[in-house]
């Protein structure tokens, strides 16, 4: 499910409740984000969905993992994620796209990506307290660490201490397709 399908209201009760349990108001959750005060109002008020952007920074400001944003977690031992029922993500642009493979209520995080021809997976590299582990499942992927480029195929895979700046760019003709696992999931 998408936020524009219906999960704005949830997402804002959730940042709401994240604010409220830290003990932030909503001018310093704002400051921490460096978002505007009225937008953050209105995403607790259901009005408007944030940006992938936007989110990922709340997620920070609110020390939590991004897709923990869009919904509760599960507390079972076992959880099935149903392919139709994964959790989404889009960038402002459209040029990457998340899908939570993994239930979220763990200290892994599994995600499958598309990142289109062109495309980067944010506009610039960004830094969090985790570990990842990428493999292309089609086209071409350039995983970019610390300043260094690493040009994967389909079934290679790249291990990296996310502390280290990264962003994945596409310079292929095609879409790249590709898993990513986070531990511990982080923002």
């Amino acid at each position: 499910m998408t936020m524009a399908e219906g999960e704005v209201g949830g997402l804002g009760d959730r940042i709401r409740a994240l604010r409220m349990a830290k003990a932030l108001s909503i001018r310093e959750l704002a400051a921490r984000a460096g978002v505007s005060t009225g937008l953050i109002s209105q995403v607790e008020r259901g009005l408007t969905d944030p940006s992938l952007q936007t989110a990922r920074v709340l997620a920070k400001a609110l020390e939590t993992p991004l897709f923990d944003l869009f919904a509760e977690p599960e507390k079972a031992a076992v959880a099935v994620v149903r392919k139709d029922r994964r959790l989404k993500q889009q960038s402002p642009h459209g040029e990457i796209s998340y899908e939570r493979v993994s239930p979220g209520s763990g200290r892994l995080e599994l995600l499958e990506g598309t990142l289109r021809p062109g495309g980067v997976s944010s506009g610039r590299s960004w830094t969090h307290p985790s570990e990842e582990c990428v493999v292309v499942t089609r086209g071409v992927l350039v995983v970019e660490v610390d300043g260094a480029e690493h040009r994967l195929a389909e079934g290679d895979s790249c291990y990296f201490d996310s502390r280290l700046p990264h962003r994945y760019r596409n310079d292929g003709s095609g879409p790249a397709t590709f898993l990513v696992a986070v531990t511990p999931p982080s923002y």
